[in-house]
C-alpha cells in the first residue's frame, strides 16, 4: 500500500524521548501523520490498552505497533534510510543497539533512590562508561565521513542525533567538544531541511 493512501499516528508522551528519532523519519520521508501526545494523566487508564504496556506504539490503518526501534526500522525500510545492503543494514542495528547499551546505564544510576550510591554511580559512568562508548562511536563515524553507516543518512544517523542533543542539554553544550565527528553528525541531521523544519515547529519540551 503506498503511503499517501496510509494513515499513521504516533502516540507518546509530550517529549522526545523515544519517539524523537521516529519523528525524524517521519519529517525526513515527507509523511503525513498525527502526532498524538498524551497528557501524564490519561496515561494510566491508556496503557492497559498498549500492546506491551509501553509508548511509543506507531498506528498504521489501525493496527498498533509497539518498541520505538521496531518502528524506526520499518520505517526506515520503506524510505531508504536502512543503508546500501543488507551489511549496511546490520551495522545501523549494531549502532542503535549499542547505544541503547549506554541509555541503561544511563538509568542504572537515574533510577538509584541512595544518594550516596547515586552519586557513586553517575561519577563512574562520567568518567568510565561515557567516554568508553563515546570514544567507540567517535571513531566510527570519524573514519566513516561523518556519518554513522556508509556514505550516506540512514536512520542510525537520526537516533544518533536525538540523543546528542539529550547528551548536550544534559551534561552541557560543551559536552561534545572532545567528540568533534560526533557534533559534526548532530549539526549535520539537524541542517537537513526537513529535520531543520521539523525542530522549528515542533513542540519545545524539556526532554
Amino acid at each position: 500500500m503506498a503511503d499517501e493512501e496510509t494513515n499513521y499516528k504516533l502516540i507518546y508522551f509530550n517529549a522526545r524521548g523515544r519517539a524523537e528519532h521516529i519523528r525524524y523519519i517521519l519529517a525526513y520521508a515527507g509523511l503525513n501523520y498525527t502526532d498524538e501526545r498524551i497528557p501524564k494523566e490519561r496515561w494510566p487508564e491508556l496503557k492497559k490498552s498498549m500492546p506491551f504496556g509501553q509508548l511509543p506504539v506507531l498506528e498504521i490503518n489501525g493496527q498498533v505497533i509497539a518498541q520505538s526501534n521496531a518502528i524506526a526500522r520499518y520505517l526506515a525500510r520503506k524510505h531508504g534510510l536502512t543503508g546500501s545492503d543488507e551489511w549496511e543494514a546490520m551495522l545501523c542495528d549494531a549502532l542503535v543497539d549499542s547505544l541503547g547499551d549506554l541509555k541503561l546505564e544511563l538509568l542504572q544510576f537515574q533510577k538509584e533512590d541512595d544518594l550516596f550510591k547515586k552519586e557513586e554511580k553517575k561519577a563512574k559512568f562520567v568518567k568510565e562508561t561515557i567516554p568508553f562508548f563515546l570514544n567507540k562511536f567517535e571513531k566510527t563515524i570519524g573514519s566513516n565521513g561523518g556519518f554513522a553507516v556508509g556514505s550516506s543518512v540512514t536512520w542510525a544517523d537520526f537516533v544518533f542525533a536525538v540523543a546528542l542533543e539529550s547528551f548536550e542539554q544534559m551534561f552541557g553544550a560543551t559536552a561534545l567538544e572532545k567528540y568533534p565527528a560526533l557534533r559534526g553528525l548532530k549539526q549535520r541531521v539537524h541542517a537537513l531541511p526537513a529535520i531543520a523544519e521539523w525542530i522549528a515547529k515542533r513542540p519545545h519540551t524539556s526532554f
